[in-house]
């Protein structure tokens, strides 16, 4: 053991020996001269262990020094791993190029930031002949995609870690088509990546960006024709400039507050009251404990002080890099209800499905209609498609997924009017192949002024869906874990329950009557008994069906030390008794977490409100 030991130690002290050779910047290189120094072999094998690995949601993990981290030098190997890469798949790359934005994180102490490391990536680009489009300001990520389309580029780059810790950073990419990689992409800029970590000979000098010709910013372009492109989304622009609904908007320290403004203004509506400590872009996110609007009522803290002083009934919420919506509203009792992803999903759904049939007299027409969802979020779009004549679509996890499938449909002629999923991720326009925070909120502030009209609120329309299309309750949550051999153990215990390879046959009072393994491709309910959805090897997926209507999927995050579950039961139109369906949700949900998770013996962390 001692002799792996030393091998393991020696190979970390090379590493980060060939790190320094390459290292150029002074504070990321200081901290791995250090640690050589001290000869401190676990903390040369936190940065050194592992490299990051790039998915298709591209990197993800904390800034820092060392392999395993964001930095200068594993942005320089990885950017330089994709344009290989390109370079490969698209001979016109130099006459075509790249879009590249950034949000506005920042590491002091290692020297990182989303601009420095756009800059250099769009360094690494320019020095191999290759156009960039480079945003010279932060930008939401949705704009990186519609600027993709928009221009015909090759591929887009949006440097953001979305609503993670300030400590992390992300890179994301995109491929020509607008929509976010999927595999075998990861595959190959993966190899290519490993293929060229040393750094180029210019790789280092960003500053010759500025006087290169092949340096572009897209910012007031994009900004023009994005803004002009969501408003064939507007429908009641008079109703816009009459409503005397307030809203609330927080950019929860991010990038939002500019661009919802602007998005009201092109709908015609009076700009929403920004919260003031959050509206300014912060790298600290110093008034929340996580800056991700998903978490509910703690990050709202702010926006409903402020909705309270001036009057106003609705909140809208963008995570920092306003990709993401959350909706609340204030009821009659005076209480504020957030509204679940599923939630605003069938509200968006509902409202975009009603606005494109009052503009489409063309009965014929409704056959080319598809929404989408994901395969963990409610079914509630199904059930509108069911009755009104449209298709509905279900993808696996993830606006890769949809945002593919959508394109495939378009090519096709079909309109794809929508695809949501419940991680409060909404694509509401057909020009962004992925979800949009920013169009979700101005939609979603001209849905309520159109209901105000109808003296019915947001909850009120909510109830009417669900009264007409059947009750859909869901309920999801996670656990953390940060042992990856405890959430192997768990779902391998789940495949092996009664014995081995069978899977459970109850969960409690609750009997099991289907099961979809998307890891290993099982789904008892095809003749075939193969899942029709993709697998993937990588990541833990189970879903379960219960005789009473209920379904359960459990799975592991891409991003995150979670186990996510998400449960739903859904009751035909009719049947009304809404706190008897909550009820066996809620039941069915304590049998799930007691006997298929078991947080004491796996010593899981729940989530904390």
């Amino acid at each position: 053991m001692a002799a792996r030991s030393s091998a393991g130690d020696t190979a970390f002290r090379r590493a980060a020996e060939q790190w320094l050779l390459w290292d150029k910047n002074p504070k990321t290189s200081a901290i791995v001269k250090q640690l050589v120094a001290e000869g401190n072999a676990g903390e040369l094998q936190k940065y050194f262990g592992s490299r990051m690995e790039f998915g298709t949601a591209g990197l993800r993990a904390a800034m820092g020094a060392g392999i395993s981290h964001m930095n200068d030098l594993t942005i320089i190997q990885t950017t330089q791993g994709f344009c290989r890469y390109l370079e490969k798949n698209f001979s016109d790359l130099k006459k075509r190029g790249v879009v590249i934005g950034f949000d506005a994180r920042a590491h002091p102490s290692s020297g990182g930031s989303s601009k420095r490391f756009a800059r250099l990536a769009a360094n690494t680009f320019i020095s191999q002949g290759v156009p960039v489009y480079l945003f010279s300001d932060i930008t939401p990520t949705p704009f990186v995609p519609y600027t993709v389309t928009h221009l015909k580029l090759c591929a887009g780059i949006m440097v953001t870690a979305s609503h993670n810790p300030k400590q992390d950073n992300g890179y994301k990419v995109y491929w020509e088509n607008g929509a976010q990689i999927i595999s075998p992409h990861d595959k190959g800029i993966s190899q290519a990546i490993e293929e060229n970590q040393e750094p180029w000979p210019q790789a280092w000098d960003d500053k010759l960006i500025d006087s290169s010709l092949l340096l572009h910013d897209p910012y007031a372009t994009v900004n023009k024709e994005y803004f002009k492109d969501i408003q064939k989304q507007c429908f009641h622009r008079n109703i816009n400039k009459e409503t005397n609904l307030k809203f609330v908007h927080t950019s929860v320290h991010g990038v939002g507050h500019k661009f919802v403004q602007l998005a009201f203004k092109a709908f015609d509506l009076s700009p929403p009251f920004a919260v003031p400590e959050q509206r300014d872009p912060d790298p600290e996110f110093p008034t929340v404990k996580y800056p991700n609007p998903e978490e509910g009522k703690g990050v709202l803290t702010l926006s409903f002080a402020l909705a309270e002083k001036d009057g106003a009934k609705i909140i809208l919420a963008n995570d920092p890099d306003a990709d993401r919506l959350a909706v609340a509203e204030k009821q009659e009792s005076g209480e504020w209800k957030v509204f679940s992803g599923n939630e605003l999903g069938a509200l968006l759904g509902w409202w975009i499905f009603t606005c494109w049939k009052n503009h489409n007299r063309d009965t014929c027409a409704i056959k080319d209609v598809y929404m989408l969802s994901s395969t963990v979020s409610s079914k509630i779009l199904r059930a509108i498609a069911l009755k009104e004549g449209f298709h509905f679509e279900e993808t696996l996890t993830g606006f890769k997924w949809m945002g593919n499938r959508a394109k495939q449909l378009m090519d096709q002629g079909k309109a794809v009017l929508f695809a949501f999923e419940e991680a409060i991720g909404y694509m509401c326009c057909p020009a962004v192949l992925d979800k949009d925070g920013v169009s979700a909120a101005v939609i979603t502030a001209e849905m309520a002024s159109f209901l105000a009209t109808r003296n019915l609120s947001l909850s009120q329309q909510l109830k009417a869906v669900y009264d007409e299309y059947g009750f859909h309750i869901t309920k999801a949550s996670y656990f953390i874990c940060h042992d990856p051999k405890v959430i192997q153990q768990l779902f391998d215990n789940l495949r092996n329950f009664d014995g081995k390879n069978t899977y459970p046959k109850s969960c409690g009072r609750f009997k099991v009557s289907g099961i979809r393994d998307l890891t290993t491709g099982y789904d008892s309910s095809q003749p075939d008994q193969k899942a029709i959805l993709p697998t993937s090897k990588s990541s833990q997926m189970i879903t379960f069906t219960f005789a009473n209507g209920g379904v359960a999927t459990m799975r592991t995050s891409g991003t995150e030390p979670k186990i996510k579950y998400y449960s739903e039961l859904c009751a035909p139109p009719g049947n009304s008794d809404v706190e008897q369906l909550k009820k066996e949700l809620d039941e069915l949900v304590n049998a799930l977490e007691e006997h298929f998770f078991q947080p004491e013996k796996n010593n899981l962390q729940r989530k904390t409100e």
